[in-house]
């Protein structure tokens, strides 16, 4: 069993009030939109850390952080990527291979729309974690908190900060 943190689009913007919910997780998982390296430095610090580059991120996070990143968790395939889409529309770059070979649990960001929805075509689970980040037009800042067990997504809990 394993407390997952997912979030996004950070934009360089991490505080203590996030630090609390990472120390809480197993796993912190970062859809990309990093922002500073900063961001993730801290987070590895705490806990494990799987992460992906976004549109906004640096060379450097490039670098270190992949475009896309799959792998399993307990009895789950995930795969993380910053700009997915969303059943029925996804990105045109990874619609085939999405099609093709589709994971348990499909994770994105980029749009910051918290979103989480039975892709019941792939027979996925699509989640978007929205941003926490400062920075962008959203107006509530969130991210997702859940428990992989087995092969089991449990527990899904919405975490919500003050209005930017």
């Amino acid at each position: 069993m394993k407390k997952i943190l997912l979030l996004s689009d950070t934009h360089g913007y991490i505080d203590n009030a996030i630090i609390k919910h990472v120390k809480q997780a197993d796993e912190v998982w970062h859809a990309g939109d990093i922002g500073d390296l900063n961001v993730t430095n801290q987070i590895k610090n705490i806990k494990p850390l799987k992460a992906v580059f976004g549109n906004i991120d640096s060379q450097d996070a490039r670098a270190e952080f992949p475009e896309n990143n799959r792998f399993k968790c307990e009895g789950i395939d995930v795969w993380i990527t910053h700009i997915g889409g969303y059943p029925n529309r996804y990105d045109i770059r990874i619609r085939e291979a999405l099609r093709k070979n589709p994971p348990d649990l499909f994770i994105c960001g980029h749009s910051h729309i918290l979103k989480v929805m039975p892709d019941k075509k792939l027979n996925l689970l699509h989640m978007n974690p929205g941003a926490v980040g400062k920075y962008g037009f959203h107006k509530v800042r969130t991210m997702l908190r859940f428990i992989i067990d087995d092969n089991n997504i449990k527990d899904l809990e919405v975490i919500e900060f003050e209005n930017r």
